[in-house]
C-alpha cells in the first residue's frame, strides 16, 4: 500500500513523539500536539491502517502505538529530507572542533580517538571508529548511551555491551558499506544480536589517508536526522585539504 500524504504525517510525527519520549503514543496526543485537519478518532483509524500495514505496533492492548522497524525505515528513508535545516547552528561549530583536531592533532591515534569523542558529544550517542589496517577499535561516550530507557531492562542492557564488547569479532566483519553512509535498523543489521539497535556507519577517510569508518550505535530509538547529519557532516569535513 501506499502511503497517503496524511498518513506520512501521522506516521511521521508518531516516529518523531516516540522518539522524545519514549513512550508508546496515542491518537489524542498526536491531536493535542500537532493539527492533522481531522478529528482524533480519524488518527486513530489511520493509526490503526498503519498499524495493519505493519509500520506501527500495539506494545500493549491499552497502550499507543511505537514505530516498528518498516516504519523507522519509512521515516528514514522518506521523512528527514526537511529536517536538516535544524541542524544549520551547528554547522559551525562542528566544523571548527573537526578542522582543529585535524591541525593540531600530531599524534594519529589521538587523532581518531578526538574525532570519535566528537561523533559521540554532537550526537549524544556511543561512537565507534575503526581502522582495518592498524586493527584499530575505539569507542566513547558510554556515559551517554547508558542513560537510554531502554536499559533499564538488563537483559537489553547486557545485551548491547555484549555487542559492543565483541564488537571487532561480531560487527566489523559483516559490516560491508556499499555506500558512504548507511542505516541499519533493527533485523537489517549485519548481526543477528543486534536487531534491538540501531547502527549508522560511514566509510571515510582518517589523516594520513587512512581509509576506516564512523560508527553509531544505539537503540532503534535514536535521532536519526542529528546522527545522519554528524556523520555526513564529519565524513565531508574529513575531505578538507
Amino acid at each position: 500500500m501506499e502511503l497517503t500524504e496524511r498518513q506520512k504525517l501521522i506516521l511521521g510525527r508518531t516516529v518523531e513523539e516516540y522518539i522524545d519520549s519514549a513512550n508508546p503514543i496515542s491518537s489524542g496526543e498526536l491531536s493535542k500536539k500537532h493539527d492533522f485537519g481531522i478529528c482524533t478518532a480519524m488518527i486513530r483509524i489511520e493509526m490503526e491502517r498503519l498499524e495493519d500495514e505493519g509500520f506501527l505496533f500495539h506494545p500493549f492492548i491499552s497502550a499507543g502505538r511505537m514505530p516498528t522497524d518498516k516504519g523507522y525505515r519509512f521515516f528514514v528513508d522518506h521523512l528527514l529530507e526537511n529536517k536538516k535545516q535544524n541542524f544549520k547552528f551547528k554547522e559551525e561549530e562542528l566544523a571548527k572542533e573537526v578542522r582543529q583536531v585535524k591541525g593540531e592533532v600530531k599524534d594519529y591515534f589521538k587523532t581518531i580517538q578526538e574525532l570519535t569523542k566528537i561523533v559521540s558529544e554532537f550526537t549524544s550517542s556511543l561512537a565507534l571508529s575503526y581502522l582495518p589496517e592498524k586493527e584499530l577499535s575505539l569507542k566513547e561516550g558510554w556515559g551517554e548511551a547508558v542513560k537510554e530507557p531502554e536499559f533499564s531492562d538488563s537483559k537489553s542492557f547486557e545485551n548491547f555491551i555484549g555487542l559492543v564488547e565483541s564488537w571487532e569479532r561480531e560487527v566489523i566483519p559483516e559490516l560491508n558499506l556499499s555506500s558512504q553512509i548507511e542505516v541499519f535498523i533493527g533485523q537489517e543489521n549485519p548481526s543477528p544480536k543486534a536487531k534491538d539497535f540501531t547502527i549508522i556507519a560511514s566509510r571515510c577517510s582518517f589523516p594520513e589517508d587512512k581509509e576506516g569508518i564512523l560508527v553509531i550505535f544505539g537503540p532503534k530509538r535514536m535521532t536519526y536526522n542529528k546522527n545522519i547529519w554528524t556523520l555526513n557532516s564529519i565524513t565531508k569535513l574529513l575531505l578538507e585539504d
